[in-house]
């Protein structure tokens, strides 16, 4: 049951998922979208700083941070709702997360078979290829039903 819960939430995570990495999302500005998404408003840095409460050197602070990616999440949530946006954040992974379970599954399983093949062969006992492929299949089939930590 746990396995069966554990493989329903991943697919339910890339099913999620493929929504955004389905949308094709602009490249930030090199200002970064606060500052284009003010200055398009025609919104001074002093207009913005006084619906924030703070100076014009703090709005230019957190600008010049969100443009260099040191912004926290909370102050760059704060500077949407400043400029009536929403904030929307996620992490799109570049390969579903099946797929990426399958990928880390056969990297671990060929590390693990690696040293044993490597003393067969010196000891003259070598399995052939066709054994070696179900032997890595097996592998990444255990990895993948147990358990997923040890992928990591």
């Amino acid at each position: 049951m746990i396995k069966q819960f554990r493989d329903l939430q991943l697919q339910q995570m890339d099913a999620l998922l493929k929504t955004w990495k389905a949308t094709q999302l602009s490249v930030r500005p090199k200002s970064g979208w606060v500052r284009a998404i003010r200055e398009s408003l025609g919104m001074s840095a002093a207009a913005f700083a006084r619906r924030l409460g703070m100076t014009p050197a703090g709005v230019r602070k957190l600008e010049s941070a969100e443009a260099s990616d040191a912004i926290t999440l909370a102050s760059l949530r704060k500077l949407a709702q400043a400029l009536d946006c929403e904030l929307q954040y996620a992490l799109v992974p570049r390969t579903s997360l099946v797929q990426q379970v399958k990928n880390r599954a056969e990297t671990v399983a060929r590390e693990r078979l690696r040293p044993i093949a490597h003393s067969m062969a010196l000891e003259d006992q070598a399995v052939q290829e066709p054994q070696n492929k179900l032997q890595l299949e097996l592998a990444i089939k255990d990895l993948i039903e147990g358990s997923r930590r040890e992928l990591w």
